[in-house]
């Protein structure tokens, strides 16, 4: 088993990969009401007591058949032998899947890092489809497509007409690279034409690289993909050009993804011979994987956020540096999966993605949480918050036959996660349920693209933006009307409670539009509880 296949991701995901987790989340029981069924069981007279199974090897195929032969209605058998292996593979353990044919291409380009497209953004804004950001070298750039741009038809279909969904979007512009697909788009009052020929467009595993003072930089990185250590090596280098000599690490809400890419980046950190981690198994033998000699980042001071969606991958390279006394991990406890997976493709193009062994930090720490009967594994966030883990670092519980020790004699813990050396509690300073329900409305996306249609040709310049643009009290009144045409209600306590916030969101999604996510950061980074604390601590 080649180490490249082996991947590590913990299958959740909170706020959709965006960087709110400083909001105490609506929560929505929702009960799902189970009918039991009662029948009558038919034995024909006369009908046989022997049995028609022999050994368990050949009792599915068996039910299969009878299933087939004598069933009241049709059924479709291909349906029944999925859902049996899904059924199957939930008794193993959390992390195990079964991956159906229809969705594999999917799954992989999520780990891939990239698919067959034109290299657009885009966003369904008052029932029209807008391409919000063109990526940089893409099929959509090079064919004329501008940010701001309205797509009305796509291959001859109209999509103007207000019915359209993102997965019709997505359908109708992906594809294979080398395909043609054209579109027509309205800007500024006038209809064109443009013939785009797809290509590989590659998803960034790096959200943003960016510098917060002259010596401090910040990455974040929103998923370890196949590309993701050659990703973070190159951002990592054009920040040290920029006089980097600190780092900020974000991993919070980073789910995981292949295990190699956490060996490479952790190495960078770590000066040879260091063990960065290691992985046993019942049918599989200890491997270590220790760093090399090729780190850039080995002189670089580094603190690393995390948090409760902080998954496998991202735990592995916070293990590392917190057992190598390497740098300090801030924010609050990890996700806590140690469990390492391999995917094997099958002949019908579907994938069987099995637990194969566990890992385990350089200190020995296997930091898997429980699983299994009795355990509400899905709903172990909800179960922190409740319990006050996510507010105070007093309610995080360490189980004290779990201790074990860095090379510098620091306590560290397994069980249950990555524990921080620095707690920082969830940010709720601002939050209300009015600036919740602007999020799910999505209303400073729609706003953004409504202000620049007017003064997009205004901003040239980021550094004048940053330190010369302010929302105005005239703007921000405008801003609260228009999200009240979206259906967010008006309430003025909030509205003073979350004003603050609210501005800085406003000013930080103008810059996505204008300048993409580093834009964004530098200027959402500014209000952020975790970054603002490790500046202090790397300070």
């Amino acid at each position: 088993m080649m180490e490249e296949n082996q991947e590590l991701n913990s299958g959740r995901t909170e706020g959709g990969g965006s960087n709110y987790v400083f909001l105490i989340p609506i929560l929505m029981g929702v009960t799902l009401a189970v009918g039991v069924w009662l029948g009558t069981l038919f034995i024909p007279s006369g009908g046989s007591n022997n049995p028609v199974v022999t050994d368990n090897s050949n009792k599915i195929n068996t039910i299969l058949q009878m299933i087939e032969d004598r069933y009241v209605d049709s059924v479709d058998n291909e349906m029944l032998i999925e859902s049996s292996i899904q059924g199957m593979i939930t008794k193993l353990d959390p992390h195990s899947s079964y991956i159906p044919a229809t969705d594999l291409e999917r799954v992989n380009e999520q780990l891939d890092g990239k698919f067959g497209g034109v290299g657009i953004r885009f966003l369904i804004h008052d029932d029209t489809l807008v391409a919000t950001h063109i990526m940089p070298n893409s099929p959509s750039l090079r064919a004329g497509m501008m940010p701001g741009d309205r797509i009305i038809a796509v291959d001859g279909e109209d999509i103007a007409s207000g019915d359209v969904t993102n997965e019709r979007v997505m359908e109708l512009l992906k594809g294979h690279e080398g395909s043609e697909v054209k579109v027509k788009i309205y800007r500024k009052g006038l209809v064109k034409d443009l013939s785009i020929i797809r290509g590989s467009i590659g998803v960034s595993s790096i959200d943003a690289a960016i510098m917060l003072d002259d010596e401090t930089g910040f990455i974040k990185l929103n998923s370890f993909t196949m590309p993701a250590a050659i990703e973070f090596e190159q951002a990592a280098r054009s920040l040290k050009e920029r006089g980097m000599k600190k780092l900020i690490f974000d991993l919070i809400n980073n789910g995981g993804g292949y295990m190699s890419a956490a060996t490479e980046i952790a190495d960078h950190f770590l000066e040879s011979g260091k063990l960065i981690v290691y992985t046993e198994g019942r049918m599989e033998k200890k491997e270590e994987y220790y760093s090399s000699s090729r780190g850039i980042l080995e002189e670089t001071e580094v603190v690393v956020l995390i948090n409760s969606l902080s998954a496998s991958a991202s735990e592995i390279v916070a293990g590392a540096i917190q057992d190598n006394d390497r740098g300090l991990i801030l924010g609050r406890r990890s996700f806590g999966k140690g469990l390492v997976q391999d995917q094997q493709e099958l002949t019908d193009g579907s994938a069987l993605r099995l637990t194969i062994s566990r890992y385990y930090t350089p200190t020995g720490r296997c930091i898997q949480k429980p699983y299994g009967d009795g355990v509400d594994y899905e709903n172990d966030y909800l179960e922190r918050l409740e319990s006050g883990e996510l507010l105070n670092e007093d309610s995080v519980k360490v189980d004290e036959s779990l201790k074990f020790y860095t090379e510098g004699g620091r306590v560290v813990y397994g069980g249950g996660g990555i524990y921080p050396d620095l707690f920082i509690p969830n940010d709720t300073a601002g939050a209300s349920y009015y600036l919740t329900e602007l999020y799910y409305a999505g209303a400073f996306n729609h706003w953004a693209i409504n202000y620049l249609d007017k003064h997009r040709a205004s901003f040239d310049d980021f550094e004048q933006f940053k330190n010369g643009f302010n929302i105005s009290g005239a703007m921000f009144e405008k801003f609260v009307s228009y999200a009240e045409t979206l259906g967010v209600e008006r309430k003025p306590y909030d509205i003073v409670t979350s004003r603050e916030v609210i501005k800085n969101r406003m000013k930080a999604e103008i810059a996505r539009h204008v300048w993409q996510d580093n834009g964004y950061y530098t200027v959402y980074l500014e209000d952020d509880l975790d970054v603002q604390s490790a500046l202090e601590e790397l300070h």
